[in-house]
């Protein structure tokens, strides 16, 4: 694990993996960088393409520093940390893979540094933040209490088995979770992008309602992955066998 300062400081916690024209990759919430994409095998995939890999903890997720404020979190604060990670890393210009609340933030990087990105993929959302869907407030007591009538308010939520794994989960700081919650529901989805953009869901998956209306917006080719929810379709092959290509559509970074 290697260690970036952010513009104030803080620790940002990130593998590089060997290869030619790293892919930046952006998990999502209550994860880190190595279960979202080593364990999913993107590393390798990347590899086997001769691509090496960034692959960063977002802020309150596994190395990196978490904050129990939820003003520190927003997909500019988080894209701000991405940019640190590749100024550590002396890279100029990358392409960038998100999923689920990572692609906010990869798109929140595009907005703020449309210079630093060629390419961007971005699966698992639509045009909905989930967290304000199913109430910031239960979401919150669910992650931090157990509250019974919580659960059950979000049984239907596809966060539900999450926020149920995460309270038995040890080393999980659920604090800095929960002020993530606070902190990136307060703010619009950043729907809007200035480079090539690729938007990768499965059919099955309700955290990507308004799928079509996003990629319009985004002005991204549309790949719906069929039977696939918003966990399969991340480890899905289809999934690298659309982003893959699409990333070395235009050459070389």
């Amino acid at each position: 694990m290697t260690i970036a300062l952010n513009s104030a400081g803080d620790r940002i916690a990130y593998e590089r993996h060997p290869g030619g024209h790293p892919v930046l990759l952006v998990h999502g919430f209550a994860t880190t960088g190595a279960l979202t994409w080593e364990s999913t095998g993107w590393v390798r995939a990347l590899a086997e393409e001769g691509r090496g890999a960034i692959v960063p903890d977002l802020r309150g997720h596994g190395g990196s520093f978490a904050p129990h404020d939820p003003a520190a979190y927003s997909p500019t604060l988080l894209a701000g940390d991405l940019l640190a990670v590749l100024d550590a890393e002396g890279l100029d210009r990358v392409d960038v893979i998100g999923y689920s609340m990572g692609s906010w933030v990869a798109l929140a990087l595009v907005a703020l540094a449309p210079s630093r990105v060629r390419r961007v993929v971005v699966g698992g959302v639509g045009t909905v933040e989930q967290f304000a869907r199913w109430g910031v407030d239960a979401v919150r007591s669910a992650l931090l209490d157990g509250d019974a009538a919580d659960t059950a308010a979000l049984a239907e939520s596809p966060l539900a088995p999450l926020l149920g794994s995460l309270r038995q989960a040890p080393g999980v700081d659920r604090e800095a979770l929960a002020a993530c919650v606070s902190g990136m529901a307060a703010h619009p989805l950043p729907l809007v992008s200035t480079v090539p953009t690729m938007l990768v869901v499965g059919d099955a998956d309700p955290v990507t309602e308004g799928r079509d209306q996003a990629a319009a917006a985004l002005g991204a080719e549309l790949v719906v992955l069929p039977k696939r929810n918003h966990v399969t379709t991340l480890s899905a092959r289809a999934f690298k066998q659309a982003a893959l290509p699409f990333l070395e559509s235009a050459g070389s970074v």
